[in-house]
């Protein structure tokens, strides 16, 4: 892993806001609307993922619904990949594979399109946190079942303290901001 630039992260940290007991007691949610809001901070994060993914060469972004949509397009569309969305249930119109995961705070179910990719591409997942990593490892999961290989993953914020990173054991990470 590469160590986050100082100066980003304290600024894009600035930028979050902590919601305690959302969306249920006892959880502390990273709010990125702030950094949402702040279009040179949007363009410093985004600017971030795209030099941490260039040097993983992806041929494909997948990003998580929804929040990961938000940085994952963007990046693509920089990198000139083809973009991957993996949705919650229902969402996407064609045979998709599913993954369910577990959250801090319940489970979830993801799913990806059967022919979102191929044998031989080279996949990055993204999405705006890393917390216990169960949804990352969920996308890990449904992308490899494309026959793709899965080359590393991204985050806007990981929280350190809740372990997300040991379910994507083997796997290059990066975080712009890592808080505990």
């Amino acid at each position: 892993m590469t160590k986050p630039d100082e100066g980003l992260a304290q600024d894009l940290q600035s930028r979050l806001r902590v919601v305690p007991d959302f969306p249920v007691p006892g959880i502390r949610f990273q709010d990125i609307t702030p950094m949402l809001q702040d279009p040179i901070a949007m363009k410093r994060a985004i600017d971030a993922l795209e030099a941490g993914a260039r040097a993983l060469r992806p041929t494909a972004i997948a990003a998580i619904e929804s929040r990961g949509f938000l940085f994952g397009i963007p990046l693509a569309m920089r990198l000139q990949t083809a973009f991957l969305p993996v949705r919650k249930p229902g969402k996407l119109p064609w045979r998709t594979f599913r993954e369910s995961y577990s959250l801090e705070y319940g489970e979830g179910v993801l799913e990806l399109h059967e022919d979102a990719s191929d044998a031989g591409e080279r996949v990055l997942i993204v999405d705006d946190l890393l917390a216990t990593g169960g949804t990352a490892r969920a996308a890990v999961g449904l992308v490899r079942r494309t026959g793709a290989e899965v080359v590393g993953c991204g985050f806007v914020v990981e929280i350190a303290g809740l372990g997300g990173r040991r379910p994507l054991h083997g796997l290059q990470i990066f975080s712009l901001v890592v808080v505990e």
